[in-house]
């Protein structure tokens, strides 16, 4: 997991926020829809957050401006450069780390009332001992009644549709224009695929293309749901993009 994986972030950490027509906006917006899904969970700030797949930043900056103390930790130390680097410049406070989920028991002190893994991070976990090693070490950093948060592809569909071709989105943001797509080669047992980021800028007449290369494990929600069972955790909910505003599916559990 970690050689492909690390790849995948180190390699698109400068890029990252092309993804977004307004990178800025999207972590006051996820900032704010986060704030109000812990709030309901009874998790308001001042409250310690791990943010352990942080990327360059998206929620954990986001949380952070809100008032949440937040820990920030990615497998990539691009990554965790680069949401070093927003944080200065928007001016929010967290501390951060190199860590990977897997083993967050031995790379990261101390407990927290939430723990995050968004993003579509956890299906990066190709086999069922490294989802286990994940949810046990996720679980590990909670303080008794905390709560783990984390978001998926709705793979229970996208399982059986097996899409090899996302729609083209082309932005016209501050960075400048900008095309964007994926294409995804599914293995034949359906169990995994490779994603496969274009982003194409004009450059000079023409247009210069970017390509970064991801393999994912299509998860179905129980495997998620019983994983976190064996790591001891309880009360799982989902929460629907529509309940929540969030652009993926979010899973929450407890630790008693």
């Amino acid at each position: 997991m970690s050689g492909s994986v690390l790849d995948f972030y180190e390699g698109l950490a400068e890029e990252y926020h092309l993804l977004f027509a307004n990178w800025a906006q999207a972590v006051e917006r996820q900032g704010a829809v986060l704030d109000a899904l812990l709030r309901r969970c009874e998790a308001p700030p001042p409250r310690r957050v791990l943010d352990c797949a942080c990327g360059i930043g998206t929620q954990a900056l986001g949380l952070a401006g809100r008032g949440y103390v937040v820990h920030a930790t990615d497998l990539s130390p691009a990554a965790v450069a680069r949401a070093e680097r927003e944080a200065r410049a928007l001016g929010v406070t967290l501390t951060t780390g190199v860590a990977d989920m897997r083993t967050l028991d031995e790379q990261v002190a101390g407990g927290f009332h939430v723990v995050l893994a968004l993003d579509n991070a956890v299906p990066h976990l190709l086999t069922d001992e490294d989802l286990d090693a994940a949810a046990r070490a996720m679980a590990s950093r909670l303080v008794s009644g905390g709560l783990l948060a984390l978001s998926v592809r709705d793979y229970d569909t996208l399982m059986a549709q097996q899409p090899r071709f996302t729609s083209e989105r082309v932005l016209d943001a501050p960075e400048g224009r900008r095309i964007l797509f994926q294409l995804w080669d599914w293995a034949a047992d359906g169990r995994t695929y490779t994603v496969h980021q274009f982003i194409l800028r004009p450059e000079a007449g023409g247009w210069q293309t970017t390509e970064h290369t991801g393999v994912y494990r299509a998860l179905q929600r129980v495997e998620v749901e019983r994983a976190l069972a064996r790591a001891g955790l309880v009360d799982t909910r989902w929460h629907s993009p529509e309940e929540t505003g969030f652009h993926q599916p979010l899973l929450t559990a407890r630790r008693p």
